[in-house]
């Protein structure tokens, strides 16, 4: 129903507004009595096969939602009864910045994907803690930034505020260095600076009295010498897993009329590179360390790709826009029947 019905009309306005418009819908309905009980009934899958434990997290399925959507953590409860097993909120900033003019979200049909250039718009850390305080028992990934005037010189002040800000209230931290859309924060992904920046929040992690799990979200556009270089630092600064991988700046094979807009592209056109890429750190580390697949997963054949390429769990953004809620059942379904039999 909504591929056919629900979509199309969705897709006949702007994208941003239409994400602001969705989201103010979903927690309306919630608010009426025995929907999200009836949501959950329809959404989730509940299998023992299902449930994964990772980096001493239990998760109750593999499928979790992608940093961008819920950015300030307004809609998580919400969202877990459509079947994720997790949800990551952010980019969180230090400070609220209002992100890059508007413009700025581009949806591509024909390519099934999606060109942001947000630019880390958000209310700034310290707003999404009262609605993180509301949580119970979601899993609840935080992916931290740095904020536009942060020079670089400055940026792992920013990330260790907030850490430190977010510590008590997420299950695992995302260090977010690969937007294409923050000016120069992709240079932060270079060996020096990375491990400078790793190893300080990893110290200031081992210095509570229960440390975190510390993610690296890396870009799909890193040659293999650079992916090397991330395996590399990935051991040296002991981080706990990486995130494979954000949006990218190749337009490689588009045919929708706007895919020359600045910014990063998300869906299909990403589900063979970030594969690659999982496959390519997986092998060359040795399953070294833990990965989470994102990029492109818009059926369960995707999922099961990536989990088979070397990814423990997943997570899902342009395909839960693309395909709608009812995917994460899909993928769920399909993993209990072809992937855990």
């Amino acid at each position: 129903m909504y591929r056919y019905l629900i979509k199309p009309v969705l897709f006949l306005g702007d994208p941003e507004w239409i994400h602001y418009f969705v989201f103010s819908l979903i927690r309306w309905i919630h608010k009426i009595p025995g929907v999200p009980f009836l949501v959950r009934a329809i959404y989730q899958v509940h299998h023992p096969k299902l449930e994964k434990e990772l980096f001493g997290i239990r998760f109750k399925n593999p499928v979790g939602l992608a940093a961008g959507f819920d950015k300030d953590a307004k809609l998580y409860r919400e969202l877990s009864n459509f079947g994720f097993g997790f949800i990551e909120i952010g980019t969180l900033t230090p400070k609220p910045q209002p992100g890059n003019p508007k413009k700025r979200l581009f949806r591509l049909p024909q390519d099934k994907a999606l060109i942001n250039r947000m630019g880390f718009n958000n209310q700034g850390v310290s707003a999404a803690i009262p609605r993180l305080q509301k949580n119970k028992n979601i899993i609840i990934g935080g992916n931290i930034g740095k904020n536009k005037i942060t020079p670089n010189e400055k940026a792992v002040e920013d990330y260790t505020y907030c850490f430190d800000a977010l510590y008590p209230y997420v299950d695992y931290f995302v260090v977010n260095v690969s937007s294409p859309n923050t000016p120069n924060l992709r240079e932060l992904q270079e060996k020096k600076p990375l491990t400078d920046l790793l190893k300080t929040l990893q110290k200031r992690n081992q210095a509570t009295e229960k440390p975190k799990p510390i993610l690296l979200k890396i870009a799909p556009d890193l040659t293999d010498e650079q992916l090397l270089d991330i395996i590399d630092i990935v051991k040296i600064t002991k981080t706990d897993g990486v995130i494979a991988t954000n949006t990218t700046l190749s337009r490689e094979g588009l045919e929708s009329p706007n895919r020359s807009e600045s910014g990063g592209l998300s869906g299909k056109p990403l589900t063979d590179r970030s594969t690659e890429v999982i496959r390519f750190l997986s092998q060359k580390s040795q399953k070294a360390f833990p990965i989470i697949g994102v990029g492109g997963i818009h059926k369960p054949e995707d999922a099961l790709e990536k989990l088979n390429a070397g990814a423990d769990l997943v997570q899902l953004y342009t395909g839960f826009v693309y395909e709608g809620p009812g995917v994460v059942k899909r993928i769920n379904k399909a993993l209990t029947r072809d992937y855990f039999s």
